[in-house]
């Protein structure tokens, strides 16, 4: 499907997964054992002839009819609840499964080769991503690789030049997540070479979350300290610098990913598409659109305050989402090339929103929300569940053609 695909060129598996054998500059005079080295993430520097060879997966997968997803943590997809999973999968008219290979707090889910500049990031959940793809495959659930980019507490500690300081130390926001910054392009390549292990992995789709600053950044820009790069000194002001940037990370992660075999999706917050540009965590609908084959807007119902003239939008999910898709609608369409629209919707309650009994989300709330995309021509979707127990008996085409 991919809307952007080049020509697909890439270098095999086992190049990826051992990355200080062929780093240039002085980390090639002298490599040093592991536990004396200090993490390094120059980007990954290829001799013109190892772009002669062409890494071609062994699985075969088939882009579904629309994707209709899950969400899967690396404890899942590498622990028990895997295999039921993948039969709640493949007993409905879900196909896909979205993987989290670089999670919310930095951390790789599997393990690279010894030696890699990312072992130290790694836990090992998945312990056999090879088993796990192949199962995938023999059912027919299409995969797709979760990489949380800029929200990232481990590469924040190991390398506080990349993040946000305060006082001398790391900030972190009230949940205690630190962020890397999107104006460090050294960041970017750290996360782009995690991508395209997953794509060697066999992953079909690459999938960046948290493209973004930390919410609330145009009240802390003044008050934490941080390097602006190459962003220093353009001439505009610190919103349209943030949106710069983040939108440079999307396009660079495009096109360092347009010779391998995967499209390219990003997730965004769904108030984006409403207003011209998120005044602190830098994101431009329509800029990050132009520059990926998939568009992942999150649209939860409770996420959103009072919005589209509606008071309580967890209480009314058809009626939000209803909304929400006629304003992306209008919003793709002066696209030149619009990417395909897949909406992460809601399959779980939000208890931090009530004071009595909290608004459960089952079968009706979870329809309710596919029917009033499908009702807009947007028959594609994600459902998010951080605890990965969804509901049962949903019917996953609900207002769509079968």
């Amino acid at each position: 499907m991919q809307r952007k695909r080049g020509l697909i060129v890439a270098i095999l598996s086992t190049v990826l997964l051992s990355i200080p054998a062929i780093v240039s500059g002085e980390d090639a005079q002298e490599i040093k054992p592991h536990h004396e080295r200090e993490i390094s993430l120059k980007p990954l520097e290829l001799e013109n002839t190892m772009k002669r060879f062409v890494h071609t997966s062994s699985y075969d997968f088939e882009y579904p009819d629309a994707v209709r997803g899950i969400y899967v943590t690396g404890n899942s997809a590498g622990g028990s609840r895997f295999n039921s999973l993948v039969d709640f999968v493949d007993e409905t008219d879900l196909n896909t499964m979205v993987i989290d290979i670089k999670e919310d707090n930095g951390h790789l889910t599997f393990k690279p080769e010894e030696g890699s500049p990312y072992e130290d990031m790694a836990k090992n959940l998945i312990d056999d991503p090879e088993q796990m793809m192949k199962v995938l495959e023999e059912k027919q659930i299409y995969p797709i690789a979760r990489i949380v980019v800029f929200k990232d507490s481990v590469l924040a500690e190991k390398r506080p030049d990349l993040s946000f300081t305060k006082d001398g130390e790391v900030w972190k926001n009230g949940k205690g997540e630190a962020f890397v910054s999107p104006f460090q392009t050294e960041v970017w390549e750290y996360n782009v070479e995690v991508a395209k292990m997953a794509a060697a992995m066999g992953f079909q789709e690459i999938q960046f979350d948290y493209v973004r600053f930390p919410e609330g950044f145009e009240t802390r820009d003044k008050e934490l300290e941080y390097s602006l790069g190459e962003y220093e000194n353009l001439e505009m002001n610190n919103i349209k610098k943030r949106v710069k940037a983040v939108t440079d990370f999307v396009h660079f992660a495009s096109e360092e990913l347009s010779n391998y075999d995967v499209d390219v999706s990003a997730d965004i917050f769904g108030y984006a598409a409403t207003i011209e540009e998120t005044p602190g965590i830098g994101q431009n609908f329509s800029k990050i659109a132009d520059n990926v084959d998939v568009i992942s807007s999150m649209i939860y119902p409770s996420h959103w305050t009072p919005y589209f003239g509606i008071e309580k939008p967890d209480e009314e999910p058809y009626k939000l989402v209803n909304a929400y898709a006629k304003v992306e609608n209008k919003v793709l369409d002066k696209l030149d090339n619009p990417p395909v629209s897949r909406p992460w919707i809601q399959d779980f309650e939000a208890p931090w929103l009530y004071s009595g009994a909290t608004k459960q989300y089952g079968k009706a709330e979870v329809e309710a929300q596919i029917k009033a995309l499908a009702e807009n021509d947007i028959h594609e979707f994600l459902l998010w569940n951080a605890g990965n127990t969804y509901t049962e008996n949903v019917d996953y085409t609900v207002g769509m053609s079968k």
